[in-house]
């Protein structure tokens, strides 16, 4: 894909530039404000908004730009974008505003203490500006964030910034971009951890209203899908998911995005297709941007291809993909989550969901330009991965190592203190408690065994998934689900694949594990359902999993 500019957008830039004389605010220098051209991979096309706080008025071409980046999460090039509008219009407030908005990343990562010092200096100097009732609300709402910074905690703020723009949702029912962001505010401070999903319905809603007279606002269809990015919602997303890549085609989030719906509705072919799409425009941008490593979007991409790929038994082209990332080192943000996880998670499930153990047990920690004692949460899914493999390899010596990484690690999430890493400590806890359980059931102690993998599946069941992943590397019920078919209990195994299925459907593992459980209670209409559904599943993929003949096996008999 090339690199190419928004053109018309720049070329208005610079004959301003050329034929406007103003004078920098000097305080701006002290600032380190991200500046330089626009690098945009495609057409330069990322959706339809009209946004009427700009100022001036040959600013707001730039200015709209800038507004549709931050809606599709290109942080970095929405920066540069708000600062040509500062370059060209000092005072105008809604510059700052929007500079201040593209450090904050209200979805992702918190910013760092350097960040956080940039956005409260660019604010600073934007309070102190003329403006009308309107923008000092909306400047004063992003303020919110970012007082008290040093003191307050990420969510503390984060809410405060919730609480300012429902004031600006309500007091402005006719602004667009009020509803938009308060939606956006909504989903940072929702619940990370359960699955009452009451600010996804409430967002949800404001966002789907707006939705249905603005088809082509790259904003609101970006955060209905991440509202939706839930097992119990999901299928509301799906309309909204087949739109966004086309609203905002040249930016590789948006066309990654819509894979966060049909990962959860199993639509395994559509997943993958997007994110070819935005694994190719991320390389673009890496090679526009001359990136010292690996653009993040790529990963995150890659990611939920090698998941989409295994769930086909697409081995082949799941091993093609972990080949482009074995020797990546730099990465770029580096301390963005979405960055790193995929290094330890896509090794891992290319062992784990094959069931090739040995391979599991022999994994290795990938080496980095970056300390992994950063990412403990990533780490633990390396050795999560080692250790399951180690148990089923009756290796004990080093699944009882693994269980003492994996609760230093937990311990050192902990110990962060931080809200927003929630989800984390949760998924470490289950897969401490999933490691201890089948280091018990395979030396012998099933009733250990079982109870433990109970209590890691009821942990699961209570913990929403984190947004980074497509999935766990291997889901705690049906690991759950492995064990009672191992002990003969096929009626619960049945159950907990089923459970695992209504949550994950179509996963590979969870059509294969209910078919065996099936099969083993003599119900035959199950046990062909469900092997069919498989073979359905994997009729296009050129698979060579051993269970696919079991499968048509089967199915043929059955038909005889």
């Amino acid at each position: 894909m090339k690199s190419n500019i928004n053109y018309l957008a720049l070329i208005f830039i610079l004959i301003l530039l050329g034929c406007k004389n103003t004078r920098p605010n000097p305080a701006l220098a002290s600032i380190d404000l991200k500046r330089g051209e626009l690098l945009l991979c495609g057409d330069g096309q990322f959706g339809e908004l009209k946004f009427s706080l700009s100022c001036n008025y040959e600013t707001r071409a730039t200015f709209d730009l800038a507004v549709a980046l931050l809606h599709s999460f290109q942080y970095s090039e929405s920066e540069k974008a708000f600062v040509k509008v500062i370059d060209i219009d000092p005072n105008c407030p809604m510059a700052y505003w929007g500079v201040a908005m593209s450090i904050y990343h209200a979805a992702w990562f918190p910013p760092g203490k350097e960040d956080l010092i940039r956005g409260s200096s660019i604010l600073e100097i934007a309070k102190g500006l003329s403006m009308d009732a309107k923008q000092r609300d909306y400047v004063n709402a992003i303020d919110a964030f970012y007082t008290d910074w040093e003191t307050l905690d990420h969510q503390t703020r984060a809410k405060s910034f919730e609480k300012e723009m429902e004031q600006i949702y309500l007091k402005y029912p006719e602004d667009i971009e009020a509803a938009v962001f308060y939606s956006l505010a909504l989903y940072s401070t929702r619940d990370r951890i359960g699955k009452d999903y009451i600010n996804e319905r409430k967002a949800g809603k404001i966002l789907e209203d707006l939705f249905a007279t603005n088809l082509n606002h790259p904003g609101i269809a970006h955060y209905i899908i991440h509202n939706y990015d839930n097992p119990v919602l999901a299928q509301k997303g799906l309309e909204t998911a087949r739109r966004y890549a086309k609203i905002a085609p040249s930016s590789s989030h948006a066309q990654h995005m819509p894979s966060h719906i049909f990962t959860r509705l199993g639509i395994w072919e559509e997943s993958i297709e997007s994110n070819l799409l935005s694994a190719s425009s991320s390389r673009c941008y890496t090679d526009a941007a001359a990136l010292n490593g690996a653009y993040f979007e790529e990963l995150h991409a890659t990611d939920y291809l090698v998941y989409a790929y295994l769930q086909k038994g697409d081995n082949a082209n799941a091993e093609k993909q972990q080949l482009l990332m074995k020797n990546l080192r730099a990465f770029y943000p580096t301390n963005i989550t979405a960055a790193i996880y995929p290094i330890t998670a896509i090794p891992a499930r290319l062992a784990l969901e094959n069931k090739n153990w040995e391979r599991a047990a022999n994994l290795e920690l990938q080496e980095i330009d970056l300390n992994w004692e950063q990412f403990p949460w990533q780490e633990a899914i390396h050795h999560f991965a080692v250790a399951l493999g180690a148990a089923h390899t009756n290796d004990f010596k080093t699944v009882e190592q693994k269980i003492e990484v994996l609760k230093e690690l937990h311990q050192n999430l902990i110990a962060q203190n931080d809200r927003t890493k929630s989800i984390q400590i949760k998924q470490v806890e289950i897969q401490i408690k999933t490691s201890q359980a089948w280091l018990n059931f395979r030396k012998n102690d099933q009733k250990n065994g079982l109870s433990l993998m109970q209590e890691a599946a009821e942990i699961e069941r209570k913990t929403s998934k984190h947004p980074v992943t497509p999935g766990d590397v291997l889901p705690a019920i049906e690991l759950l689900g492995d064990m009672f078919l191992e002990m003969g209990r096929n009626e619960e195994a049945l159950a907990a694949y089923e459970e695992n299925l209504k949550d994950r459907p179509n996963r590979f593992n969870g059509l294969y594990g209910a078919a065996l459980a099936a099969k083993a209670m003599g119900d035959q209409d199950k046990t062909s359902q469900y092997f069919a559904s498989l073979l359905k599943l994997t009729e296009v993929s050129n698979s060579d999993r051993p269970e696919l003949e079991e499968a048509r096996n089967y199915v043929t008999l059955d038909k005889s």
